[in-house]
C-alpha cells in the first residue's frame, strides 16, 4: 500500500484537482438548479460511482487502451458530451420543474436509481478522468507491492472526495435555489442558467482534445 508521504500527497492532489470547473462539478452544478436537491446528491453520488468504476477500469489495464487509441477517446468523449447535452436541453425544456419540485404539491421526484444512473453515465463517460487517472494514480503507488488493488483503493478514496466535494457545492446551489423560489420567474431563469451550464460543458468536452 502507498507510504504516508503518498498519502498525504495523493490527498493534496486529489483535493485541488476536484474543485477544478470540470465537467463533475458542473454537472452537479447544472443539476442543483435543475432538479430538487435530494436529486442532485443522488446525481452526485452516482457520478463518483462512474468514477470508481473508471479507476477500476484502470486497475484491470482497460483505461490505457482509452488513454492511447485516439478512436476510442474520440467515441468516449463524443458520447459523453452529447448525453450532458441532452440533459441541459432537458433542463431548458422543463425549467418549470424546478419550481415544482419545491412545492410538496407538485411533481414528484426522479426516482432514486434514475438520478444514480444520470450520474454515473457523466462519470464513467469522461475520458479526461481515465487518462488523468492513467498519468496520476500509478504515481502513489508502492513499488513492491501489486499495483491492481493499489489503484482500486486509490480509486474509492477519489471518489469518495468527490461526492463529499459535489454534495456540498450541490447543496450550496440548491440554497441558493430555494432562495430565488421566492419569485418563480427567478427560478425558472435558474433551471434555464442550469440547462445552459450543461450545455456548454458538454460541448466544451466534445471540443477539448
Amino acid at each position: 500500500m502507498p507510504s504516508t508521504a503518498q498519502w498525504v500527497a495523493f490527498l493534496v492532489a486529489s483535493v485541488l484537482f476536484i474543485q477544478l470547473p470540470g465537467p463533475s462539478l458542473l454537472f452537479t452544478l447544472g443539476r442543483a438548479l435543475t432538479v430538487s436537491l435530494r436529486d442532485a446528491l443522488l446525481s452526485a453520488a452516482g457520478n463518483a460511482l462512474g468514477i470508481v468504476t473508471q479507476a477500476v477500469l484502470v486497475a484491470v489495464g482497460l483505461g490505457a487502451v482509452v488513454a492511447t487509441s485516439a478512436t476510442a477517446y474520440a467515441t468516449l468523449k463524443l458520447a459523453g458530451a452529447a448525453y450532458v447535452v441532452w440533459l441541459g436541453v432537458q433542463a431548458i425544456r422543463h425549467r418549470g420543474d424546478a419550481r415544482a419540485a419545491l412545492d410538496t404539491g407538485g411533481r414528484p421526484p426522479e426516482r432514486a436509481g434514475r438520478s444514480l444512473l444520470t450520474g454515473f453515465t457523466v462519470g464513467v463517460s469522461n475520458p479526461k478522468t481515465i487518462v488523468f487517472f492513467v498519468a496520476f494514480l500509478p504515481q502513489f503507488t508502492a513499488p513492491g507491492s501489486p499495483a491492481a488493488p493499489q489503484l482500486v483503493v486509490l480509486g474509492l478514496v477519489f471518489g469518495l472526495l468527490a461526492v463529499v466535494s459535489d454534495s456540498m457545492w450541490a447543496t450550496a446551489a440548491g440554497k441558493a435555489r430555494q432562495w430565488f423560489a421566492r419569485k418563480p420567474q427567478r427560478l425558472d431563469a435558474m433551471g434555464a442558467a442550469g440547462g445552459v451550464l450543461m450545455i456548454g460543458m458538454g460541448a466544451t468536452m466534445a471540443a477539448t482534445d
